[in-house]
């Protein structure tokens, strides 16, 4: 079972760090709101007809404490959150996009204590220190004095806080208007692959694995999307992307050991 949860978060993962550069290759060819929008539907259409029925049999078992869950869930993982990723990328490279997912560890261990009263262990503390050390190598180029943020980085960042708020409570200028034939093959991988399988494919490990432990793999997105953008925008890494992808893989090796005295309420 453990097996099967880690080969799902490869494949989540590895469709997530695809839509980032998907959406950095048709920025101009759709519009976030159009992007953000039409993935919805799809997923919507999709889900409906099996969904529906089971859903209306609920509707009225729903608490107050649900609806607020449900609110939070859709507000946090839904169109604030997936609008922030696609208009950040209109400013920023698809490479510095998703090197900001390495901060959503972060932002995931610190809501995690106390909304789910998770115990952190020292050494997912000094994993995530390690990761992030490689995100800053990469961001910085190899140099701090280079370090830099313009507005499609802020929205990056804003959109992973978001995320790993999404996270945690799992666990209880536009372009064009008018889609041409790229734009509507992202909005269907975005929606399809992003949104409906690889949310599934979350939901299905952070239940496995816990929300800390399933947040401080994030750390391995930046390392594929390197590697995406190299095959499919020609962004070519540098010896700092090299040396930052190996303190990310180290970080996480780190992060995801599981002591023998150490417990997580799961």
């Amino acid at each position: 079972m453990r097996f099967t949860a880690w080969l799902v978060l490869i494949a989540t993962l590895l469709i997530w760090s695809g839509n980032w550069i998907v959406a950095r290759a048709v920025r101009a060819e759709v519009s976030p709101a159009v992007a953000t929008v039409g993935r919805l539907l799809v997923v919507l259409l999709i889900l409906a007809p099996f969904a529906f029925a089971g859903l209306r049999s609920k509707w009225a078992g729903l608490s107050r404490r649900d609806w607020k869950i449900l609110a939070a869930l859709g507000l946090a993982g839904g169109g604030p959150h997936l609008a922030l990723q696609w208009l950040g990328l209109h400013y920023t490279t698809a490479a510095s996009g998703i090197l900001y997912l390495s901060t959503t560890p972060i932002f995931i261990l610190l809501l995690s204590r106390p909304l789910l009263g998770e115990r952190m262990r020292p050494a997912r503390w000094a994993g995530v220190a390690v990761s992030f050390c490689g995100v800053f190598l990469i961001a910085t180029q190899g140099d701090p004095a280079a370090l830099s943020f313009n507005r499609g980085d802020l929205m990056a960042l804003a959109s992973m806080v978001m995320w790993a708020s999404y996270t945690v409570l799992l666990r209880v200028r536009g372009g064009r208007l008018r889609l041409h034939a790229a734009g509507t093959l992202a909005v269907l991988y975005s929606a399809i692959g992003s949104l409906l399988l690889a949310y599934a494919g979350w939901s299905y490990v952070v239940a496995r694995l816990g929300a800390a432990r399933a947040g401080v793999t994030l750390h391995l997105m930046p390392a594929l999307g390197v590697l995406l953008s190299m095959l499919f925008l020609g962004e070519y890494p540098r010896w700092y992307h090299f040396a930052g992808i190996a303190l990310i893989l180290a970080g996480v090796a780190a992060s995801s050991l599981k002591g023998s005295s150490a417990s997580s309420s799961r």
